[in-house]
C-alpha cells in the first residue's frame, strides 16, 4: 500500500493480496484518524460481503471470490471504545456483470485499489443500540 497526503485528503492504493479493512486501520493508525469518508474503486479477488436483516437483527454473509469490479466503496472511519471502526459498503460485479453488494467485511485485492480517504477534523464516537440492533454514531 501506498498513500499520499494532499490537505485533508489521502489518496491511497492498496496493491494486489492485500487486504482493504487491515489496509485502512493501518492508515487509521500512521495517520491519526479519528473521523473520516471513504470512497474507493478497483478489483478483488476475494470478497465477503454482508447484510443486515432488519427483522431478526442478524448480519447474512457471503463469500465471492472471482475476478471482480469495484464498481462502487463508500464508507466512513470513526472510532467505538478507541479502536478503529470502519463501516463502508461494496458493491461488486463479477465475470457476468452481475452485481453484489452489501456491508464490506472482508476483500482480497485483485490487480489494485484506489481510494480516496478525506479526514475529518473532529470526532464522534459509536455506540451499541438496542432497539435498532447496531453500532450508531454517538455524538
Amino acid at each position: 500500500m501506498e498513500c499520499k497526503q494532499f490537505g485533508s485528503k489521502l489518496v491511497v492504493r492498496i496493491d494486489k493480496g492485500e487486504e482493504i479493512l487491515t489496509a485502512i486501520k493501518s492508515l487509521h493508525r500512521s495517520h491519526g484518524i479519528k473521523l473520516a469518508t471513504i470512497s474507493g474503486i478497483g478489483a478483488v479477488s476475494r470478497a465477503n460481503i454482508g447484510i443486515f436483516i432488519q427483522d431478526t437483527k442478524e448480519y447474512r454473509t457471503k463469500e465471492l471470490t472471482g475476478s471482480m469490479e469495484i464498481v462502487s466503496m463508500a464508507g466512513n472511519i470513526s472510532e467505538m471504545d478507541g479502536k478503529c471502526y470502519i463501516h463502508c459498503h461494496i458493491t461488486l460485479t463479477d465475470e457476468n456483470y452481475q452485481a453484489w453488494g452489501g456491508h464490506l467485511n472482508e476483500a482480497v485485492v485483485g490487480p489494485t485499489c484506489e481510494m480516496v480517504i478525506d479526514i475529518i477534523d473532529g470526532q464522534v464516537d459509536r455506540q451499541f443500540n438496542v432497539e435498532v440492533g447496531l453500532n450508531l454514531i454517538k455524538f
